[in-house]
């Protein structure tokens, strides 16, 4: 590392606009820090809420909070990793040591980010954690945070899903309260929205509604044994109640605070929560795991700029549905997810639309937020393709 100072990175430089720009190579802050280089990072569509300007962000921030890599130097106190260790991490960034993490919660670690309920890589107000859609990567509390895998470049695009969405698609079944063989609606057939599918698919779900308006999306869900709902063809509710023969079990919220209306345009915060609270029996579950957050520079009115949304809380009450919500707690999924991939039980790269070069990612930010040419999950591979 000695002999190289600089390095390639995707640089936000206000709404609408990233770059690659040369900074720094990350060095060891911390006895438990690892530097790796990046095999891959993934483009996730957390990354469009700062490109949009719908967060604030600030320029100057390095995004990338899906990583995987191979370690190439280590501080003194690593001991479960060493050079030439092939690991993927979690996007978040937790200590180990807090009560949080002590049972389990690492997606709210406590010393992190002081002020603010958990910490990641590249994401505005997540802490001082540069991202990974850059050559190098500075990995702190490295022992606690990587996940080792097999080394080589086999199932790489399958284990970089492992740093959030696949485990996010199954904590947002596992926030429903699912059991094999319930019946489950799935809101949002995006990268999360079909991880979710796919988890109560591999899970025993009975039925799994897809509920989206796009119809390559649409597409992949009926690929993988969901039954696809488009929303603008008719209210979902009512079309999965017919479908189903009554309310399912389970529903799942991937979509989060950018819902649209049943137009398919207008943003309206609060439409995919009501709709789940509808569609869901007496006593069952939600899970919502789609992104909400305190503040919202673009929202459509002033209660939603403030993270504060109108929902049927009556109907939820009436009903007595359980609801979880929050950030995904990867560490404790990405280990049986890893073997799963292994085993040859799952692959979830199936989401996977584009893999490119750094040197793309700018272009590759633009077709992604504008959904064209295929663009739905890309990984980018900042220091060239894998041997």
């Amino acid at each position: 590392m000695a002999s190289i100072s600089k390095m390639k990175a995707l640089h936000y430089d206000g709404p609408f606009k990233v770059s690659i720009k040369e900074i720094d190579i990350p060095k060891i802050q911390h006895p438990d820090d690892c530097i790796i280089k990046v095999t891959t990072s993934c483009i996730c569509g957390s990354d469009l809420h700062m490109y949009q300007g719908r967060t604030a962000a600030e320029s100057g921030l390095v995004f990338g909070h899906e990583n995987m890599g191979v370690v190439i130097e280590t501080g003194p106190g690593v001991t479960l990793l060493k050079k030439g260790s092939r690991i993927v991490l979690p996007f978040n960034v937790a200590c180990g040591r807090c009560s949080n993490c002590e049972t389990g919660k690492t997606a709210f670690c406590t010393h992190v980010n002081p002020g603010f309920a958990g910490g990641a890589y590249g994401y505005v107000a997540m802490g001082p954690y540069q991202g990974g859609q850059a050559q190098y990567l500075r990995v702190p509390y490295a022992d606690f945070n990587a996940l080792i895998l097999p080394e080589g470049t086999e199932h790489e695009a399958d284990f970089a899903l492992l740093a959030d969405i696949f485990p996010t698609g199954w904590h947002g079944v596992s926030l429903s309260g699912f059991q094999p063989g319930e019946t489950i609606a799935v809101f949002g057939a995006g990268p999360v929205g079909l991880m979710a599918a796919y988890s109560a698919i591999l899970r025993g779900a009975s039925n799994v509604y897809v509920v989206d308006q796009v119809k390559e999306r649409l597409e992949a869900a009926k690929k993988i044994g969901g039954v696809p709902i488009n929303f603008t063809e008719g209210d979902p509710v009512e079309q999965i109640i017919k479908l189903n023969g009554g309310m399912v079990d389970r529903a799942v919220d991937a979509v989060g605070y950018q819902a649209v209306d049943k137009g398919g345009s207008k943003e309206q915060p609060n439409i995919v929560l009501d709709q789940l609270i509808m569609v869901t029996r007496p006593t069952g579950g939600l899970g919502i795991p789609g992104l909400y957050v305190p503040a919202d520079p673009g929202a459509p009115d002033e209660q939603s700029g403030k993270g504060q949304i109108l929902i049927s809380f009556g109907k939820l009450f009436e009903k007595g549905l359980t609801l979880g919500t929050g950030q995904c707690n990867v560490k404790s999924y990405n280990r049986y997810l890893r073997d799963l991939i292994i085993s040859g039980r799952a692959k979830p790269s199936f989401v996977v639309s584009h893999e490119v070069d750094l040197d793309n990612a700018v272009e590759a930010y633009d077709k992604f937020d504008r959904r064209v040419d295929g663009y739905t999950k890309v990984l980018l591979h900042p220091n060239g393709p894998l041997s």
